[in-house]
């Protein structure tokens, strides 16, 4: 189990924000649902486009910069470069993701702008971690996992302004050339990357795994870095056959973090299937059906099973992955910050106490029968399923937000 000290911890009051609007936006992509029509849907289509940059930006990747904002010090052992640059990132990466939602669908020219805050947000973030990294003597596992998850982030927000300035008409770019090597730099290099490094600081933390071994992990981070950069050179050089070689690492990376989950599972102390354990359950089970789906949609030319596969991925892989995470981390975070320093002089409550029972179990049931429900609307192209699946997420995101803000202004 990777070694955890709070002592370089920044204060909650900065973390807590991304958690909330990071909620806050997870039920906007719910409610954006009704919008669309699953017998015409595309990932080409400006909704689609602007739908999924509402979830990647403004759920996970404020929740994931609200973790890395706690976790990056406690894991690297050192304390932040420029804590305070965290205060600014938040509003910029609000502001840049409304702006960017709204240009893709009624105003392009907004794009620019919206880009330009997102990349000036991202680029404080990953210039503050990389300067954190640097303070760092000996590099583990983890660690090299943040360094290059950072370094495809850089890469792939570069490569999405340029894309939006096309969108908007300022410069001339072929968009679709550049689309899956933008794809694959923030999904693949970033998102995945950061799940493998910190999940295996995570899941032994809070399942008490002991006596597994990191090779799987080294073998996974290292295919998917390797399956990036031939999707993004084959992008760019109208290569096909690297694109294939790309996908296929991807899946098979995948596939082996997939087996290192299921090791730390097996070795686990803590037995019993809390909501964190089951929301990572159907997250995995989730990836499973995105990798089979993904993989089906390489050799048939239908467009719903990869549409299927990345809303399987996104929202039953990341989603709950995030979800499950934030019933863990925001109580402990409070916990720490409010009630430690009373520990031995008077009674204080233990961290099961701070989570909302009732409102993380209907999150769980209405959000993973709402996950299943848009599975089938995709694959049959079925608006009224598809609207059905939106109701029961809705519910769920509201019991989510819920829970959140209940942790968060927990009193004893």
């Amino acid at each position: 189990m990777t070694p955890i000290s709070q002592e370089f911890a920044p204060p909650f009051k900065l973390i807590a924000p991304y958690f909330i609007i990071g909620s806050i936006f997870y039920l906007l992509s719910t409610l954006l649902l009704f919008i669309f029509d699953a017998s015409s849907l595309s990932y080409l289509d400006p909704q689609v486009i602007s739908f999924i940059h509402i979830f990647l930006l403004g759920f996970v990747m404020m929740t994931i910069f609200g973790a890395m904002a706690q976790l990056v010090p406690v894991v690297l052992e050192v304390g932040h470069f420029a804590v305070e640059l965290f205060y600014a990132i938040w509003p910029l990466l609000l502001v840049g993701t409304l702006l960017m939602a709204a240009g893709f669908v009624y105003f392009p020219t907004l794009l620019p702008y919206g880009g330009l805050i997102v990349l000036i947000s991202l680029m404080i973030f990953v210039g503050e971690i990389f300067l954190t990294i640097k303070k760092v003597k000996q590099f583990t596992i983890v660690m090299s996992s943040v360094l290059v998850a950072n370094s495809f982030l850089f890469f792939g927000i570069i490569v999405g302004l340029i894309m939006a300035l096309g969108y908007a008409g300022e410069i001339s770019v072929d968009i679709h050339t550049l689309l899956k090597a933008h794809v694959y730099l923030v999904i693949g290099g970033y998102v995945s990357i950061t799940i493998m490094g910190l999940s295996v600081v995570l899941l032994p933390m809070f399942g008490l795994s002991h006596g597994f071994s990191l090779k799987p992990l080294h073998r996974a981070i290292y295919m998917m870095s390797f399956a990036v950069l031939f999707v993004v050179i084959a992008s760019l050089f109208d290569v096909d056959f690297l694109a294939y070689i790309g996908y296929g690492l991807s899946i098979v990376s995948q596939a082996i973090y997939f087996y290192q989950v299921y090791t730390i599972y097996k070795t686990r102390a803590r037995k019993e299937n809390d909501i964190y354990a089951k929301s990572l359950i159907f997250a995995y089970l989730s990836l499973v059906g995105a990798l089979l789906l993904g993989s089906l949609s390489l050799f048939v030319s239908y467009e719903p099973l990869l549409l299927t596969a990345g809303w399987l991925l996104f929202f039953g892989f990341f989603g709950f992955s995030i979800t499950g995470h934030v019933y863990k981390i925001i109580p402990f975070l409070v916990w720490f910050e409010r009630f430690s320093p009373l520990v031995g002089k008077e009674k204080v409550p233990m961290l099961v106490d701070m989570l909302p029972m009732r409102s993380s179990e209907a999150q769980f049931v209405f959000n993973g029968v709402g996950v299943l429900i848009v599975m089938f609307a995709l694959l049959t192209q079925n608006s009224v399923a598809l609207s059905a699946g939106a109701s029961f997420l809705v519910v769920g995101a509201l019991a989510f937000v819920r829970s959140v803000l209940y942790m968060i202004n927990f009193k004893k």
